[in-house]
């Protein structure tokens, strides 16, 4: 049975009644929005009163009558409603609605995805020809000493660069910043930069380290055959790389180094008194070499070249990272500060791994959930209290976790996704990074965000620094962020150039890997109703960029994350590759789709499938 246009007018009409209802936007007084934001603000206000409902029957209903649904209202809701209040009035035979005074304010049809274009542009800079979506990248350490690396990057397509400040320091950032500059104006760009303050830094704390040993191992196939060489960066102390994604880099002592060319052969006695032989690949400021067999260094050995005779011999290295052995079963004795020995306890096998933050484990109540390592393991709080010195200290049993178990090392992430945290997400660190991120950065990224209050908090302090002017990216990382989203939304827009962040790792650990792909969509529906810019983030095309031999999982990935305004990159050695194949796959979707909405170009994918 065809649905009655007349009964689903009423419904539609009180459907409107509703969302208007909610306006002006709850919790927004007078001057609290930057006027750029202020239809966009009522268009929030309208959108989450609409899908506070369950429209699935309505637009069932709608789609009998052959009307377009409310599906794609995203950016221009009582627009859409209007719409179909028509189509059904015209339907029914009925006179078209009286507009009313409600909705002086709402974006219409249109206007709505100019507002989104316009704040993109603000915050993010002018897209590419043939890209609306832009690409960000997270600059390695060696940016801030090789000009030449951020050329390759900008040249590849890069539109915004990352600077996290979680590493390096102030003195490294404005070297990476300046070269960032340097290679826009060269190029006559508008290159942005991001500055990505750390946060408060919930990790593993530093443990005993290891031995000071690099091992090589190449990968090998079932059978033991060679299907990648490993690697390794030769370089002398003061060129020595911090690039933790690339291969280890390991310092030379000797003359070794001056006159290598590519395929010569270093010949070496490893630590365990194996012969082995290491190819030089690339030569220039590092050196790259391969190896097909496994291969421990330590300092001391020699390196010789077979060509020349030259000897080189391994100069001091980092000693290797401590950790504690998990597995599924086993319990964690979870303290404030610095890791302990394990202690005595009646229950055996209890390892003990220290938190960065100590309000963090002061917090924790029996039952909650806590996770190491971006999910590598996860537990349940079984018991609370203090140790001997008075520190909070938490006994989490370790339930899930890969198969045989696995090492967790210092300065891995804890999540604790049930925990209120009573830490502001500004941390001291941050308040000192602000001084220098306002003398470089075209924007700031806001780690660990989860209230309102955390938003005002940078505001202020921007404010007080005389940098109101810079652009804000909310950072939504934890399910308390999510929750709060249209709330947050609300505080940024007091800020005239905002954006958001879907940080997709830590989301994923807090609310699940079955429930990513839903609060992403949400997250994507609740900002284009706020007319403000979307950078999708997190592992978008990482083994591409580490390895350079992408997964088919990360390119659909990928091609997704078109409907984001930009897409972030990590670093990683094949970095160039990843760019300029993410820069394809994004302008083949944008012919394709907009957001929500399939833009119906020809299909001729497979004329030209291989090209």
């Amino acid at each position: 049975m065809v649905a009655d246009p007349g009964r689903v007018q009423a419904e539609v009409d009180a459907l409107r009644s509703m969302v208007v209802a909610a306006d002006p936007v709850p919790g927004a007084g007078p001057g609290s929005l930057h006027p750029t934001h202020e239809a966009s603000a009522a268009n929030l206000a309208h959108f989450v009163a609409l899908r506070t409902e369950d429209l699935r029957a309505l637009q069932d209903q709608l789609a009998e009558l052959g009307l377009s649904s409310l599906g794609r209202c995203e950016a221009h809701v009582l627009a859409t409603l209007d719409a179909v209040r028509r189509a059904l009035a015209a339907l029914a035979g009925d006179a078209p609605p009286t507009p009313d005074e409600h909705g002086h304010r709402a974006p219409g049809f249109g206007e709505g995805q100019g507002l989104l274009e316009r704040k993109a542009d603000e915050l993010l800079g002018p897209a590419s020809p043939g890209r609306p979506t832009r690409i960000m990248v997270t600059l390695p350490s060696e940016a801030a000493g090789d000009p030449v690396v951020v050329d390759e990057l900008v040249d590849a397509g890069m539109d915004i660069a990352r600077i996290n400040c979680a590493h390096d320091d102030a003195e490294a950032w404005s070297r990476m910043a300046g070269n960032v500059r340097a290679a826009a104006l060269a190029r006559g760009r508008d290159v942005r930069v991001m500055m990505d303050l750390a946060g408060p830094k919930l990790r593993t704390s530093p443990m005993a380290p290891g031995p000071a040993v690099v091992r090589l191992k190449p990968e090998r196939d079932a059978f033991g055959k060679v299907v990648a060489p490993a690697s390794a960066r030769l370089c002398s102390t003061s060129e020595r790389s911090a690039d933790e994604d690339g291969p280890p880099s390991v310092v030379i002592d000797g003359g070794v180094l001056d006159d290598l060319v590519p395929d010569d052969v270093l010949h070496l006695v490893d630590a365990r008194g194996k012969r082995r032989s290491m190819r030089v690949g690339f030569v220039g400021a590092q050196v790259e070499v391969t190896t097909h067999g496994t291969v421990y260094l330590v300092e001391g050995i020699e390196l010789r070249n077979l060509r020349t005779g030259s000897v080189g011999v391994v100069g001091p290295l980092r000693p290797a990272a401590g950790h504690v052995e998990l597995d599924v079963g086993r319990l964690v004795e979870l303290v404030a500060g610095e890791r302990a020995d394990a202690v005595d306890d009646p229950i055996p096998e209890v390892v003990t791994i220290g938190c960065t933050l100590p309000e963090a484990v002061d917090a924790l109540q029996v039952g909650h959930r806590v996770f190491f390592d971006d999910g590598s393991f996860g537990g349940r709080v079984e018991s609370v209290g203090v140790d001997a010195a008075g520190a909070g200290l938490a006994r989490v049993r370790i339930t899930s976790g890969p198969p045989g178990g696995g090492k967790v090392r210092a300065e891995k992430g804890i999540n604790l996704p049930d925990t209120d945290v009573p830490v502001p997400a500004l941390s001291p660190d941050d308040l000192r990074s602000l001084d220098t991120v306002v003398e470089l950065a075209d924007m700031v990224a806001l780690s660990f965000v989860r209230t309102p209050d955390d938003v005002r908090m940078l505001q202020d302090e921007l404010a007080r620094r005389g940098a109101d002017h810079l652009g804000l990216v909310l950072k939504i990382e934890t399910v308390q962020a999510f929750r709060a989203l249209p709330d947050l939304l609300r505080a940024a827009m007091a800020t005239r150039s905002v954006g958001v962040m879907i940080a997709r790792g830590d989301l994923a650990v807090e609310a699940g890997y079955e429930r990513l792909a839903e609060l992403q969509e949400e997250i994507l529906w609740l900002c284009e109703a706020a007319h403000l810019p979307v950078i999708w983030a997190t592992e978008v095309l990482d083994r591409l960029a580490k390895t350079g031999r992408p997964s088919r999982s990360e390119i659909t990935d990928a091609a997704m994350s078109e409907r984001a305004e930009c897409v972030m990159l990590n670093k990683g050695r094949h970095i160039v590759q990843a760019i300029t194949t993410l820069d394809d796959i994004l302008r083949r979707m944008a012919e394709h789709q907009s957001k929500k909405r399939q833009l119906l170009r020809p299909l001729r994918s497979w004329a030209d499938a291989t090209g």
